[in-house]
């Protein structure tokens, strides 16, 4: 017996599963965050796979490898920019379940490090901004060889994988194929030609 293909969403429920994407991730990442800022001090490190995986606490005030610590303002415009990026692409929603876990991904992994950018320390002290956007990142993700990483950056980078890989097969935002859309425009320009 042979299944059925999966359904294509309408533009709503794409647009709801990338919103609830998007919250997922915003929320399991500052959870997180919260939770390494009451059980641990900076610099603490534990082992979760033995060899492979730790949790290190690290504030981050800059980029990957903490690098253009003195410019964390510009990362704080690039993350907003982004952020609007992926709310307006992800409202042309339609057709495309993997488009909408993409957006969703990526929207709700820069909301989760522009939140730390807008209201941790030193941006937002006691209440008051004092260096607005120019809070550091929680980190707590640390594999050997490698820059330590939060949740957000894991939805980030996954995310920017899949909507790399997808606009390279020819997957449309609006889940038809780059292929169809071609043969669909051949077929019309025929059309017009024998009119």
């Amino acid at each position: 017996m042979s299944e059925a293909p999966l359904k294509k969403p309408t533009r709503r429920t794409a647009i709801l599963l990338a919103a609830g994407v998007a919250v997922f991730a915003l929320l399991l990442d500052q959870v997180v965050k919260i939770w390494v800022e009451t059980t641990m001090t900076r610099a603490d490190e534990f082992e979760v796979i033995p060899g492979l995986v730790y949790w290190r606490y690290h504030l981050n005030p800059g980029a990957a490898f903490s690098m253009g610590t003195e410019y964390t303002w510009v990362f704080t415009i690039i993350q907003a920019t982004v952020l609007t990026f992926a709310v307006i692409y992800a409202l042309r929603l339609g057709g495309s379940w993997l488009w909408a876990l993409g957006l969703g991904g990526l929207a709700g992994g820069v909301a989760g490090n522009l939140t730390d950018r807008l209201f941790r320390a030193p941006s937002l002290v006691d209440g008051s901004f004092e260096q607005f956007g120019q809070g550091h990142v929680v980190d707590m993700i640390a594999v050997p060889n490698f820059a330590v990483f939060n949740v957000a950056d894991s939805f980030i980078v996954c995310s920017i994988i899949g909507l790399c890989a997808m606009m390279l097969f020819g997957l449309n935002i609006d889940g038809t194929r780059e292929s169809q859309k071609k043969t669909k425009s051949s077929d019309d320009d025929s059309e017009e030609v024998t009119q």
